[in-house]
Parts: C-alpha cells; sequence; structure tokens
C-alpha cells in the first residue's frame, strides 16, 4: 500500500500536506513529497515469526570477565582529569562549547601533545588554515595528519586504513552518510554519523574525539540527540571576553561525571591552572561589595569573588543583572532580605558579578551575594580576611552546604581567618546586623 508524505528535506520532519515552512526547523522550501510504503504484517505471519525466536541462556555476572583497557594520557593533566585519568582506547568522545570558545584550540593543543599518530578530520577548515593555527600555538607536527572530508564512508574507511593512535573529528555538524537522504547537521545525519564513528572506535580501539557546536539554547547541536550514544560529554564553558575556562565532563562511562578542569586563554592557547583560587583572586578588590566565597566544581574547591553593586534607579522598573550567577536565584535572594531582613531593595538597580567570567551553580554562594549587596547598599567594605558561604532558605535561615571542612581548609590556606558559615550561625538576620 502506497502513501504520499510531505517531508523535510532538512530536518527529515514529516507531514500529512504539504506546507511552505517547516515547522520543526524553521526553514522555508524544504519540504516536498515523497511516497512511503506501508508494511502491514498479517496476524499469521507476526505468530509465525514468533514462534521462530528462541530464548537465549542468560549469563552470569560471576562468570564474566573484564578486559582491562589501559588508559594513556595526553600530557594534559587538566584534561586527563576531567576524563577519568586519560583516554580509553575504543572511546567516543564529545566536545561541546559556544562558538569561538577555543574547542578547536584544544584539540589541537591536545593532537601535538599526544605520544601518538593523530589523524585530524576537517570539514570546515583547510589544511593551510589548522597549520596556521598550529604554527601560531608552536605544536609539534610530526606525528600529525590532515584530512579534509565531509562523508562520513570515506572517513571510516580512511580509519580503517591508516590506523591513527587517535581520530579527531571537527565537527560532527560537518559530516554526511551517504545513507541518510537529508542534509549535513540535521538530526539524521548527525546520528547516523555518530552512529558508524562509535562502531569504528570500538572495533579498532581507536579513540575518536568529536566537536560539537552549541546552539543559541545552550545545547549541543542535534539537539543532544548525541549523549547517549557517544561514550564522554564534555563541555569547554566560559566567556570569550574573560581569559578562565572550565572543561567540564557531564557524562563520562569510564569515570566520574561533574568533574571539571581549569584552563586559562592566552596568545600562545589555552594553560592549564592548578591552583585555581589563586588565579580567580589575583586582581581581588578590597571595596564594599566584594565578598570571597568558596564554590565547589566536581572534586575541587575554588575561592572566589563575589560583587555587588546597588545604585538608585533611573526608571520605573529597576534592573537586575547578573554575570555568573542565576538571576532566578538573585530575585529569590532580595524577596528574602526584603522579607526576613527588612532590607528592601525595590528602589534600586541590582547588579551581581562573579568575578572571572565563568558561571557557577553553587547554594553556598547565596550568603556570599546577599553579604555582598549589603555592603553595597551601605556603601561599606566587610572586614579583611572576611569569607562566607552558605545556602539562604525561604526562611531566612542559612542551611550547611556540601564539605564544610574542606572548604574551610581552603580558606585557612589564604589566611582567611574571619569565616561566616552555618556553622557559625543559623541565621541570616545575625549574619547580616
Amino acid at each position: 500500500m502506497l502513501k504520499n508524505i510531505f517531508v523535510c528535506k532538512n530536518c527529515d520532519a514529516q507531514f500529512p500536506k504539504w506546507q511552505g515552512q517547516c515547522n520543526q526547523c524553521g526553514k522555508w522550501g524544504t519540504v516536498s513529497q515523497e511516497t512511503a510504503e506501508e508494511l502491514t504484517t498479517p496476524k499469521k505471519q507476526h505468530q509465525e515469526a514468533l514462534d521462530q525466536v528462541k530464548a537465549q541462556k542468560p549469563a552470569r555476572f560471576s562468570n564474566i570477565k573484564l578486559n582491562q583497557q589501559e588508559r594513556f594520557p595526553t600530557s594534559f593533566p587538566e584534561f586527563d582529569r576531567v576524563l577519568g585519568g586519560g583516554l580509553v582506547p575504543g572511546s567516543l568522545v564529545l566536545l561541546g562549547g559556544d562558538p569561538g570558545i577555543g574547542k578547536s584550540t584544544l584539540v589541537a593543543q591536545l593532537a601535538g601533545a599526544l605520544q601518538k599518530e593523530v589523524l585530524y578530520v576537517s570539514g570546515e577548515e583547510s589544511a593551510s588554515q589548522i597549520k596556521m593555527r598550529l604554527d601560531r600555538l608552536k605544536i609539534a607536527q610530526a606525528k600529525l595528519q590532515f584530512l579534509g572530508e565531509e562523508h562520513t564512508e570515506v572517513i571510516c574507511k580512511t580509519i580503517l586504513a591508516v590506523k591513527p593512535g587517535v581520530v579527531i573529528i571537527d565537527s560532527i555538524q560537518t559530516v554526511a552518510s551517504s545513507a541518510v537522504p537529508s542534509e549535513p547537521g540535521s538530526v539524521n545525519q548527525i546520528k547516523a554519523s555518530t552512529v558508524r564513528f562509535l562502531e569504528i572506535a570500538k572495533t579498532t580501539d581507536i579513540p575518536i574525539i568529536l566537536i560539537g557546536h552549541v546552539t543559541k539554547e545552550g545545547e549541543l547541536g542535534g539537539p543532544k540527540s548525541l549523549e547517549h550514544i557517544v561514550d564522554t560529554v564534555l563541555y569547554l564553558e566560559g566567556d570569550r571576553q574573560h581569559q578562565f575556562r572550565l572543561l567540564r565532563g557531564v557524562k563520562n562511562r569510564f569515570g566520574a561525571t561533574n568533574e571539571v578542569g581549569v584552563f586559562t586563554m592566552t596568545a600562545t592557547g589555552l594553560k592549564e591552572v592548578s591552583n585555581p583560587s589563586a588565579v580567580f583572586l589575583s586582581n581581588r578588590s578590597e571595596v564594599s561589595g566584594s565578598v570571597i566565597t568558596t564554590v565547589i566544581e566536581g572534586s575541587r574547591i575554588f575561592l572566589v569573588e563575589a560583587q555587588a553593586l546597588v545604585s538608585k534607579t533611573s526608571f520605573g522598573f529597576p534592573q537586575r543583572k547578573c554575570s555568573g550567577f542565576d538571576a532566578n536565584r538573585l530575585n529569590l535572594l532580595l524577596a528574602v532580605l526584603a522579607k526576613r531582613a527588612q532590607v528592601s531593595l525595590d528602589q534600586f538597580d541590582v547588579y551581581i558579578n562573579v568575578v572571572g567570567g565563568v558561571a557557577f551553580k553553587d547554594p553556598a554562594l547565596d550568603v556570599a551575594v546577599c553579604l555582598a549587596l549589603i555592603s553595597a547598599l551601605q556603601n561599606k567594605p566587610l572586614p579583611k580576611n572576611t569569607i562566607a558561604w552558605g545556602e539562604v532558605g525561604l526562611g531566612g535561615e542559612l542551611r550547611e552546604v556540601a564539605r564544610e571542612a574542606d572548604r574551610q581548609k581552603e580558606a585557612k590556606r589564604f589566611g582567611l581567618q574571619n569565616i561566616i558559615s552555618p556553622k557559625n550561625t543559623k541565621s541570616l538576620t545575625k549574619t547580616l546586623f
């Protein structure tokens, strides 16, 4: 039985009738008519197929022997930290991040640092463009090979023929498989190519690193359809106007998740930061509205500076702006201050900045932000050697956060003896006044 359907050539969405614009991807003029064959299996044939299925004997976990695959380091300690100790043979790693954040720079430095033959596949840049980057970063190129190709099947056959130690594909949005009749970058193309690369990685034990672009919504292109296919998902985060970059592990089948590596962007590429607290506090300001606090990212504790600026509003509606802090969380803290501490900022513009250009989500930032707001409102700096952390509840209470002892140890390492935390006081009001 034949049936006419209308399919978008860009995203493969299907519709019962023709329309000028695709509702899924928003493209115009990509919907065309195709003929689909409906396969109807009679109940008798279906039952015969079921009768031919045989039960399998399950295996006991106690009898299964593990094939331990040794990791190999990448000569990037911060990168190895996020991976769990290094690259695993046969693993498929997805590296995502905003355009211009430094993904290509990171993988280029990684390729030069590896003690293995590296095949660099690019569908976006030519060999001369990549060589210019390698020369600028002063990266050794003796073990680097380049392949400018967009066809998935050609890339896979080249990998089987060359058998490099590591493969880098920049980027997954530019490659396309001939088995899928759609444009490169579509959901089906990305998934089909990724599955093919996964098969090559598992059968050859060659680690493959895929670079994926992030959409305007902050998700990997596809949009997030690849995370369940690949073994490891890494995000390179940060503000292009600032020097700091965080490499965050979101998924890792071979190690812990939510681990982070810290880098700084320089003229010669990304440099590892072994002591993030010292770097984040290097230009610390001792003015009103400035508070030092602790944040936890993965297994690491950072000392960062939270800044607040409060000024009389010139408009009917006060401004609330945040950098490195959640804007919705700021509105909640302002409501708690007004209700529980009788500190109203309804007539003031409020600006919050966590220094460094990196967004943190640790709830321990709450107390520091509240103290910074009061300090900025009264134009009085906090006493020297003061550090504060803790979560603020809706009742104005201070709630304990994870790893209190480790936070105190890190604070004392930098000489911050005046500690404000839920261990010292349970009330936000007593902390502020």
